[in-house]
């Protein structure tokens, strides 16, 4: 469920990159901000740490993959195969690109985005969602998050309402779903592209094989954002994550979120697409 973790709300890959449009943004407590720039907004919501983690994420489902698909190993050539597929520098770039033609020509959204988050509450989620990501990366710790999220549903936490609410603003679940399968089926072509089938798949083949999957996804999607966001909000009082909410439910949460998502469709459905011909070749012990 790699893909599905690639495509979350707020948790996004991004760097330091610029564009053009100059605006005025206004913090919490009222104080202007730099221009309200897609380079701002990378820097408000600390993208290059998000970046960093995801990156370790990449590697570890290459080991995965691995693992699953060829368990004599895939030696050096898959490994330095994960690696230049996972490199920050070029997605870097590319999300650049896709998320800077989303929303350089909003400055308005832009300001807003960049207010909220560069408020103090805007700041300390920024970095509850941060630590709760960099805590999935030990499978533990995510199981964990996952019993206390069951807790959290048995106990009718009043935060829970809360949570699902942040996820039906955002359109996450649909969202998450609809990434998941788009990174599955460029993963199978990539991967039947490279004859590892003996011939390439029939293309309806592969969407079928697919779409087998929502169902799966789906579940899991679910499970795996109360889980994320219950950790990462756990600390916030009900009054805070309100706020948080309601920012998501406005335009400009909307704007930011569809920005993100379709950004990330653009640069995932290429990574996984490659991984998919890098599998292939692996399975056939060529060269990379």
């Amino acid at each position: 469920m790699q893909f599905v973790r690639h495509l979350l709300s707020c948790l996004v890959i991004a760097a330091a990159f610029t564009t053009s449009l100059p605006a005025r943004a206004e913090t919490g407590g009222g104080a202007p901000t730099a221009e309200a720039t897609v380079a701002t907004l990378a820097k408000t919501m600390r993208f290059q740490d998000l970046f960093a983690i995801m990156a370790e994420e990449g590697v570890a489902h290459g080991k995965t993959l691995e693992a699953d698909m060829f368990p004599s190993g895939g030696g050096p050539g898959w490994q330095e195969a994960v690696s230049a597929i996972y490199d920050v520098e070029k997605l870097h770039k590319d999300f650049a690109a896709a998320l800077e033609t989303q929303l350089a020509t909003d400055p308005e959204a832009l300001a807003e985005i960049i207010g909220f988050f560069g408020s103090d509450l805007g700041q300390r989620i920024v970095g509850l969602e941060i630590d709760a990501r960099r805590a999935f990366l030990d499978t533990a710790s995510e199981e964990a998050a996952r019993v206390a999220a069951d807790r959290r549903s048995a106990k009718r936490d009043p935060k829970l309402a809360q949570i699902r609410r942040f996820i039906e603003a955002g359109d996450l679940l649909e969202m998450n779903v609809a990434g998941a399968l788009s990174g599955n089926l460029a993963f199978m072509k990539g991967l039947s592209g490279t004859g590892a089938y003996g011939q390439p798949m029939p293309e309806d083949q592969i969407m079928s094989d697919v779409w087998a999957q929502e169902g799966q996804i789906r579940e899991d999607t679910n499970s795996w954002l109360l889980a994320y966001l219950g950790l990462a909000y756990d600390p916030l009082s009900e009054a805070e994550l309100e706020a948080y909410v309601t920012f998501s439910e406005s335009s400009a949460g909307q704007r930011l979120n569809a920005a993100l998502f379709t950004a990330f469709d653009a640069v995932f459905r290429q990574v996984s697409y490659d991984l998919g011909r890098a599998a292939g070749i692996a399975m056939q012990g060529r060269d990379i």
